[in-house]
């Protein structure tokens, strides 16, 4: 892989990742405007464990302090504001996993066209807006209730269709119970946890199916790339996300949305 490509590869995983425009449509777009050649299995593991990294160290101090209270609470020591957060994302990830095993075949079979991905990002973009300016954003992510949880984790289900966004889609269901946009954003980044670690998991089954020559170098720098500018884009967007509102991330998907129909469909 040359230099602008790892480069350039490795930023569009770190930033679409966590941002709720949609990583399936930037990943058809990308190859397309630059005639890369496809980046393998290995790459794609790398730059996963770059932004798995990221959201690691981002929210480090939250993470440890769920842990202790979460194992506490499996040793009988009661359930503290901390511990019910942990159990509420391991509660909001089961959807996922589910989903995963029941509908992948048919996923990636039949969902995987740019018709499919161009129409998800503009849909999906239009009801992220519609549930930002509906939104009472009253309510942080320690106030979720189990139900509410649980929606969120079967909204963020609708992620395995490509174009939909797990960011965009779990941001949108926290803004349609009442959480604040910080705090539905806190809530998405704290799954991204299990989402991005077993996407990871199962990159490397199949990388471990197709053994071939593996280019350190190349890995290292992909993840690093990815895992910088998957940290610089948490920071951004949650400071942005203080100061004003989700539209312009809707008026961008709906016109990358548009491109994909114009361009490929």
């Amino acid at each position: 892989m040359e230099l602008m490509q790892i480069i350039v590869l490795a930023l569009v995983q770190g930033i679409t990742e966590f941002l709720p425009i949609s990583s399936s449509a930037h990943l058809i777009l990308v190859p397309a405007l630059t005639g890369w050649p496809d980046q393998g299995l290995a790459f794609d593991v790398a730059v996963h464990v770059g932004t798995l990294a990221a959201v690691l160290i981002y929210f480090r101090i939250e993470l440890l302090a769920m842990t202790r209270s979460w194992l506490g609470s499996l040793r009988g020591r009661g359930c503290d504001a901390d511990a019910r957060l942990a159990w509420m994302v391991v509660l909001a990830t089961l959807p996922v996993v589910a989903a995963g095993f029941l509908g992948k075949n048919f996923i990636e079979s039949e969902l995987r066209s740019v018709a499919v991905i161009a129409t998800t990002t503009i849909l999906f973009g239009l009801l992220l807006g519609w549930a930002d300016w509906r939104g009472r954003r009253e309510q942080d992510e320690y106030s979720l209730g189990w139900a509410g949880a649980l929606l969120i984790g079967a909204f963020q289900a609708l992620a395995l269709i490509p174009g939909v966004s797990r960011a965009g889609i779990t941001l949108t269901a926290g803004l349609l119970l009442g959480l604040t946009r910080t705090a539905a954003a806190r809530f998405a980044f704290l799954l991204a946890i299990p989402a991005t670690a077993g996407s990871g998991v199962f990159l490397t089954r199949d990388l471990l199916r197709e053994p071939a020559a593996v280019d350190w170098g190349v890995l290292g720098l992909g993840a690093l790339m990815a895992g910088l500018s998957a940290y610089l884009c948490i920071a951004l967007f949650l400071r942005l996300l203080r100061h004003s509102g989700l539209l312009p991330f809707v008026v961008y998907r709906v016109a990358l949305g548009g491109v994909l129909w114009l361009w490929f469909v």
